[in-house]
């Protein structure tokens, strides 16, 4: 246990060596081929400003994207009604739709597991 904690202060170590020699090149490396996204000026209030924004406009949005969904649910409810005229390659895309939420609905387990298979671990 004890060679393992030297060789995870050994690499910390490393990591910053590295850091303190390139981080701020990167930095402002990063900074100049994105300086077309910076609001100027950057201060905490332009932040601040910036995420109300973003807050608001996703509310502002909540009911074109509720209209939506009610759209696609009555287009749903119609094809569920006249189901004899359904073609094949509508039952094979809602057939892939659910495999695909199945699939999702798996790796969130996985996830929410610790991204072990078996179980949970205490």
């Amino acid at each position: 246990m004890a060679s393992k904690l030297q060789q995870l202060q050994s690499k910390a170590c490393q990591a910053t060596q590295f850091l303190s020699k390139h981080g701020t090149t990167y930095y402002k490396q990063l900074l100049e081929q994105n300086k077309q996204y910076v609001k100027e000026p950057p201060t905490v209030e332009t932040c601040n400003e910036l995420s109300k924004q973003l807050f608001y406009t996703r509310l502002a949005s909540i009911p074109g994207r509720t209209e939506s969904f009610w759209k696609e649910l009555d287009y749903v409810k119609n094809m569920w009604k006249h189901r004899q005229e359904l073609k094949v390659e509508d039952a094979g895309i809602a057939a892939l739709f659910g495999i695909e939420c199945f699939a999702w609905f798996c790796a969130g387990e996985i996830v929410g597991r610790g991204f072990t298979f078996t179980g949970y671990y205490p």
